[in-house]
């Protein structure tokens, strides 16, 4: 097995969506290194100045990274925002409206997204097993996307993958359902940990990790409704 093989094999190992697991760590991996090494670089502060200093979240998120490490504290974010504050000042003064493009992370972590998905499908009968016998559950979000793939490529091993997903999901939600029990008057047993634990594994599987590229919606296409509400009977 190749390195990024033995990458996934690694976060398939955690509980949890280990694409979620990979971009999470890809994502704070990137914050990092602008914090303690490109702060001044100006191919960098260029595409921040594009987007006015990221998207709100990657803001937020470069912020409470940078505060949590004393290697990076708020130095670098100083410096960052105060070149993008002066952007804004003299665009108000020079009265021209400033254009915000799409934010540097965010193209940066869903070409990363795209990249883990394919790599993942490529893999995937090498790493199966690997899958059905650990805690972790791919999410709605990127068990879909993967499955688009495996469709095309083995359809075979995408009926089995979603058997093994099915399977997860209902050992979650039997987990939940004894957290649940456990809080009758009735019952003697406190809750395990597993079925403690079982409520952020249902919300990370259907809803993923907190990451701006789970929080972009996808187009849904016209329905008939949606035509005659908008006077298009098209």
């Amino acid at each position: 097995m190749d390195l990024i093989g033995i990458y996934l094999r690694e976060a398939i190992q955690e509980s949890g969506c280990p694409v979620c697991r990979m971009l999470k760590k890809y994502e704070e991996d990137i914050i990092g290194q602008i914090l303690y090494e490109h702060v001044n670089n100006p191919s960098v502060r260029e595409k921040f100045a594009e987007s006015l200093g990221l998207c709100t979240y990657h803001a937020w998120k470069m912020k409470e990274i940078a505060y949590s490490n004393p290697l990076y504290g708020g130095l670098g974010v100083a410096i960052i925002y105060e070149h993008m504050l002066s952007i804004y000042i003299n665009s108000l003064k020079s009265g021209k409206n400033l254009e915000e493009k799409k934010c540097y992370l965010c193209d940066l972590v869903e070409i990363k997204e795209q990249h883990t998905i394919e790599a993942l499908a490529d893999r995937l009968s090498e790493l199966i097993e690997d899958y059905k016998n650990s805690e972790a559950i791919l999410c709605k979000k990127h068990y879909e996307e993967l499955m688009l793939l495996l469709r095309k490529r083995s359809p075979k091993l995408a009926g089995k993958l979603r058997e093994i997903q099915i399977k997860k999901l209902e050992r979650t939600k039997d987990l939940m359902r004894a957290f649940i029990e456990k809080f009758d008057y009735r019952s003697k047993e406190a809750p395990t940990e597993r079925e403690a634990t079982s409520v952020l594994k249902a919300i990370e599987s259907l809803k993923g990790l907190p990451l701006e590229v789970n929080f972009i919606k996808k187009q849904k296409p016209h329905s008939i409704f949606r035509g005659v509400l908008l006077g298009n009977r098209d």
